[in-house]
């Protein structure tokens, strides 16, 4: 993918950020009515941030509104906190690599939705494997844990935060779509003006 404009990319980080701390579920401002969008935040960070640092912020930022979640109480994110918690950065950051893959080989064609739909579901599964793997047999909360268990409940969870991912990812598509279109038409109305 071409690089972005500092400033489009700073747009683009600052919806990212506003959309991680509207969505980010159990925390005081979470909006009930949208799924969580953590999972799509951090793969289309990848796509769209260059700065290696923003994966960074993104992980500062979901540990802030976490922990805010958690000392303020009332919360079911008490849960989640415990060992397994920091295998949370291998799980956002597998999404981000898959957007970092992903952008690439990008080029503003049909054909690259085959790459899109592959790297979305690699990241998501390895972020899955990570946070859900890690939490499963490391947090301490499943009393007996096992494998055929783990898979059992990844098939009723799983697709769920598939769903999540596929809906923020598929507006970000749509979004940048008609963003391309819309220059193609502007750049072929200037060079045809001229």
């Amino acid at each position: 993918m071409p690089t972005l404009s500092t400033r489009t990319q700073i747009i683009i980080g600052g919806l990212l950020a506003m959309l991680m701390i509207a969505t980010r579920g159990h925390h005081f401002i979470s909006l009930h009515s949208l799924p969580g969008a953590s999972w799509a935040i951090f793969f289309l960070a990848g796509v769209y941030l260059r700065n290696n640092w923003t994966l960074v912020g993104l992980l500062a930022l979901t540990w802030m509104l976490d922990f805010a979640a958690y000392a303020w109480g009332g919360s079911s994110v008490n849960y989640c906190i415990t060992p397994a918690y920091i295998f949370l950065l291998p799980a956002y950051s597998a999404l981000w690599f898959a957007g970092r893959w992903y952008a690439k080989g990008y080029r503003f064609e049909w054909n690259t939705l085959l790459p899109l739909v592959a790297a979305t579901l690699v990241g998501a599964v390895a972020c899955e494997l990570f946070s859900s793997g890690s939490f499963y047999f490391f947090s301490g909360r499943i009393a007996e844990p096992t494998l055929s268990n783990f898979v059992a409940q990844e098939m009723v969870y799983f697709p769920a935060y598939l769903q999540s991912l596929a809906f923020y990812v598929g507006i970000a598509t749509v979004v940048h779509a008609l963003f391309g279109l819309m220059q193609g038409v502007s750049h072929h109305s200037n060079t045809t003006a001229g």
